[in-house]
């Protein structure tokens, strides 16, 4: 069943990019909320709101949308996620979640969270997080949720919803996939951080570094990664995923 999927794969023809754009793509006027460039096959988007700690807002949620999506078709080979400011993602922007805006409101931002998650597992590409600094709540979801993870000694990982009443439930779910289930487990129900070391060790991160060899180290593997096969990188990707993610598609 697995090779057959995997000739699906490779042989299956991809939406065109045009389609999953017009599909997905939200164009609000929060132009600026994250930074996208491109060259040599690597695309790097930096989220870029370092006053409101790179909150994963709607509006921000919906830029990092469009920045996997766009131009899908080209000659992408591998996506670098990182941040401007001392935070890499503090989670969701509480004051988006309060009682006035409402709960339909709320479970529109929960889903648009849930589909980034699982665009960057369904993008064809790697991803790559480049984390120098804090990830908290749905900012660690996401560094959970990268293919892979690179973080600068400094850098701390948290769910510390419990420590405002909020638990951490969605993000668990991705934690709980990257470190042992006690491990997970502890920093849910205290809001306790982790430090990069520890996250190393327990299979968050899958390299730390010192800051100032963050950026080269990071740079070294995407350009590993693009000299190979991107059809095989591909259809990796996809292989793995069918395999260790089985059952698991709504705790995205």
């Amino acid at each position: 069943m697995l090779q057959s999927l995997c000739r699906r794969v490779l042989y299956t023809k991809r939406i065109p990019a045009a389609q999953l754009c017009s599909r997905f793509l939200s164009k609000g006027g929060d132009e600026g909320l994250t930074i996208c460039t491109q060259e040599n096959g690597i695309r790097r988007i930096v989220l870029n709101n370092p006053k409101k700690r790179n909150a994963l807002s709607l509006s921000m949620l919906n830029a990092i949308k469009s920045n996997l999506l766009h131009n899908v078709d080209c000659d992408l080979r591998v996506i670098i996620l990182s941040a401007n400011g001392g935070v890499f993602s503090s989670g969701h922007d509480l004051k988006e979640l309060t009682e006035e805006e409402g709960t339909d409101y709320h479970t529109k931002v929960f889903h648009h969270c849930s589909e980034v998650m699982k665009l960057v597992q369904d993008s064809s590409v790697p991803v790559i997080a480049q984390v120098n600094g804090l990830a908290t709540a749905a900012g660690c979801q996401l560094v959970a949720s990268c293919d892979i993870a690179v973080a600068s000694i400094k850098s701390q990982f948290a769910t510390p919803g419990v420590n405002i009443g909020l638990f951490c439930s969605t993000p668990g779910v991705a934690l709980a996939r990257a470190v042992p289930r006690k491990v997970a487990l502890e920093m849910l129900f205290t809001g306790n951080p982790i430090n990069a070391e520890e996250a190393l060790k327990y299979g968050l991160l899958s390299k730390v570094v010192s800051e100032d060899k963050l950026e080269g180290e990071v740079n070294a593997i995407a350009d590993k990664i693009t000299s190979l096969s991107q059809p095989v990188v591909a259809l990796g990707k996809t292989c793995f995923y069918s395999q260790t993610t089985k059952g698991t598609q709504s705790g995205l």
